[in-house]
């Protein structure tokens, strides 16, 4: 399948500025995030496509290379002749560097020969499940968590060299953090094997971390939890992840909400459901019963002969969604409860309430006399 136009899929002209370009990103990512869009791959696929544009007509070599050459020019399994070595292309040590410096996406500041930078990479995203109640989940709340993670040694403020002393450069790669190798024909890099690619050797390393620049440690957040959420929501703390190596930015946290089982209601999108026993009596002659909100309760008037099963909708007595700003419904399913624990004299009632009744149960049990035909019909077939 061949690809959009990069300068089409942010909306902007061949020349718009590097303003512009962030700008048509920012919206395009703020439209299709796969945290705003959960389990929807058609928003992922706009948002991967997005910020390929966007990291393509960024970059002043790459987007030369696209203006003259399009697609082949910045995709080297295109083998297109944008890569060579003239005006405004690449020549194969760009190339090389691109694809086989330390990290691959995972690095920020690159740290190529030619950058002369140490290579940084950003922190590791972490994911705490947070169980809450479906009060909160309906109101909102604050809650506090503790999470293990890596954070910058401050003892060392992130260097791992002990204090009053520094990192040193590295002797082999001369502070780069790259070593450049002669792979026939073609000359690559790749990171130094003394350093690690960090550019720099410590000689007398933090006895707090070790020379690692971070420590292991547990650290309390406040967490707001917004109105409406529902199982399976994830919240993005931004920088609250695993710190970066090197200086760069740290990972984020996500934390996922379970919901805990409610007693009284069931969820169901913004609906609750909940069921409530009523009487023989209430059920045959009707009446008015309290039924249990999350605000509180609130009157239901249960009509004349009604039958177990029957459910009654209360409108706007649900949960206001997050995204939807609005109120889902309250659905009661009544159970017509048989009473227990008669007396002599209330069984001998009953006895006589029955014969009242006389001999036409589909007169006075509909669905009894149903069965009892849909009985005889199944044994005389």
């Amino acid at each position: 399948m061949s690809k959009r136009d990069y300068y089409e899929i942010l909306g902007v002209n061949k020349g718009a500025s590097d303003d512009e370009l962030k700008k048509a990103y920012r919206r395009l990512a703020m439209k299709y995030h796969p945290d705003r869009n959960p389990d929807d791959k058609s928003a992922e696929a706009q948002f991967k496509e997005a910020k390929e544009a966007y990291e393509i007509l960024t970059d002043p070599n790459k987007r030369a290379a696209y203006d003259q050459y399009g697609h082949a020019g910045v995709d080297p399994l295109m083998g297109h002749g944008g890569f060579g070595g003239g005006a405004g292309g690449f020549d194969f040590g760009n190339i090389f560097e691109e694809i086989f410096r330390g990290g691959g996406g995972g690095g920020f500041g690159g740290g190529g020969g030619r950058g002369g930078r140490s290579q940084v990479y950003r922190g590791a995203d972490l994911r705490y499940d947070l169980e809450i109640s479906l009060e909160e989940a309906a109101k909102g709340s604050q809650t506090r968590i503790r999470i293990p993670t890596e954070t910058n040694c401050t003892t060392c403020k992130g260097s791992g060299a002990k204090a009053g002393t520094s990192a040193k450069t590295c002797g082999t790669c001369k502070g780069s953090g790259q070593v450049r190798m002669q792979q026939g024909f073609f000359s690559v890099q790749q990171s130094c094997p003394h350093c690690h690619g960090s550019g720099k050797v410590i000689e007398d390393p933090c006895t707090d971390c070790h020379g690692r620049g971070r420590k292991r440690e547990n650290k309390t957040l406040e967490i707001k939890i917004p109105a409406g959420v529902n199982e399976g929501d994830r919240i993005r703390l931004s920088g609250e992840g695993e710190a970066g190596v090197n200086g760069g930015p740290s990972g984020d946290l996500y934390v996922q909400i379970s919901l805990r089982q409610h007693e009284l209601f069931t969820r169901d999108g913004d609906d609750l459901h909940c069921e409530i026993p009523i009487t023989m009596t209430t059920a045959a002659l009707g009446g008015d019963i309290d039924v249990p909100t999350l605000d509180g309760t609130a009157s239901l008037r249960i009509p004349d002969e009604t039958q177990t099963g029957k459910i009654f909708r209360l409108r706007g007595k649900g949960i206001t969604g997050m995204r939807s700003g609005v109120a889902g419904n309250l659905y009661v399913h009544v159970v017509v409860e048989t009473p227990v624990n008669l007396s002599s004299e209330q069984k001998e009632l009953l006895r006589q309430f029955q014969e009242s009744l006389g001999e036409r149960p589909d007169h006075h049990s509909p669905k009894e006399g149903g069965w009892q035909q849909k009985l005889k019909n199944f044994f005389s077939s």
